[in-house]
């Protein structure tokens, strides 16, 4: 059983506060995209609430345990400020005397944002040095960052050793409710969407839903894996020819089972990933010449929409075109506009999913909208979790 933050007296207590505030920044190093930082705040805002002393700490992309001003959290530090509409302590110093004298100094509702974790070897190695000096700066642990939650890093497993109390936040106990539903007892007829480039990114998933779902659509670009490996003309599009196997045994698995594996009907075709490139749509499933697949076609959407209709739960993963190029978007969109229009409980996850389900305005019409990425694929392909083995222990 997970231990919710809630169960904790948090009053005058120092609260470490593991969140994901790994945000997408633009050239001139502005956040792009708030979503992360939106989802937790309803846990920090409760923590403060309670009279925390507030610790928050998270990582930036990867750079490789150096200090590198280009992963900073400062900008971070600033938005949730903003967001908060209050003050937030943005230490520059490492983990020596100073921040432990600030954290011990600390008063209730008072909120310090640490410096880019993965800037010290010593996280991704889960260094114990390290990880007892990030619990010595607390009495709580509270994880919130379920996209972290696949890796056994100082800050996610290591310092959990050093600290008596530790929970997980609100969003951590959200994900784990409505992915653990979708493996354990989902409403039925169950319909799984996967897309994205590669098969290879999937292949766990796939097995692991043959044994959950009722129907499986499957687009984007690892869809023409499955077709080449049988025998289909596919053009030039991108093909993972060394999992031609593993993709006939899964249609062999699907055709056995008697759960409909859905491939693309139709396609819209280009000559290059090329927002200017030429593109028209097949009149079936073969793509010949010097064509790609780059988007599936209007009888495919109307596949998928009288798999989608009648469906009790939809889980989707992965976008059924190269959605980053606009002109090659169509599917993705319409995709996320029938899932809306639908009574099921939806569950969207993968970057490009929920960016389609932003730009088709109906993220407030799912019913979750998961920010886990690689922790969120893991946990449905039936893995244990680092970070969750750590907080149920």
């Amino acid at each position: 059983m997970l231990p919710s933050c809630e169960d904790l007296q948090l009053e005058n207590k120092r609260v470490f506060l593991r969140v994901d505030f790994n945000v997408p920044l633009d050239k001139e190093g502005k956040i792009s995209d708030d979503s992360r930082m939106k989802a937790s705040l309803p846990t920090i805002k409760y923590l403060m609430q309670k009279g925390a002393k507030l610790i928050v700490a998270s990582h930036l992309g990867r750079p490789k345990g150096q200090v590198n001003p280009k992963f900073s959290l400062l900008p971070v530090a600033e938005h949730l400020a903003k967001l908060l509409d209050r003050e937030v302590i943005f230490p520059d110093a490492g983990l020596g005397d100073g921040l432990r004298k600030l954290a011990s100094e600390l008063e209730p509702n008072q909120l310090i944002l640490l410096e880019n974790l993965r800037f010290d070897p010593g996280e991704e190695a889960n260094d114990v040095d390290f990880a007892r000096k990030l619990a010595n700066l607390c009495d709580v642990y509270i994880n919130d960052a379920f996209g972290t939650m696949h890796r056994s890093h100082a800050s996610t497993v290591g310092m959990l050793a050093f600290v008596q109390e530790k929970a997980a936040g609100f969003l951590v106990q959200k994900e784990v409710k409505f992915l653990s539903q979708l493996l354990n007892e989902p409403p039925r007829p169950f319909v799984a969407i996967l897309g994205g480039a590669k098969v290879s990114d999937k292949i766990a998933v796939i097995e692991n839903f043959l044994k959950k779902v009722d129907v499986l659509l499957i687009g984007g670009a690892m869809a023409y894996t499955f077709l080449a490996a049988q025998g289909q003309r596919v053009g030039i599009s991108l093909v993972e020819s060394d999992k031609f196997h593993q993709a006939r045994k899964m249609l062999e698995k699907a055709r056995v089972k008697g759960i409909p594996l859905v491939l693309p009907s139709d396609h819209v075709v280009a000559k290059s990933l090329d927002e200017a490139s030429e593109k028209r749509t097949t009149l079936g499933q073969e793509i010949t010449g010097e064509w790609m697949g780059v988007d599936i076609g209007p009888k495919t959407l109307e596949d998928f929409k009288n798999h989608l209709y009648g469906a009790k739960t939809i889980f989707w993963n992965g976008p059924v075109g190269a959605f980053e190029i606009p002109s090659f978007a169509r599917g993705s969109v319409q995709l996320a506009k029938m899932i809306s229009e639908s009574n099921a409980m939806s569950v969207i996850g993968g970057g490009d999913s929920l960016a389609a389900v932003k730009v088709a305005g109906v993220a407030d019409k799912m019913t979750h909208l998961s920010t886990g990425g690689g922790a969120s694929l893991e946990f449905l392909e039936g893995k244990k979790l680092p970070g969750l083995v750590a907080l149920e222990s």
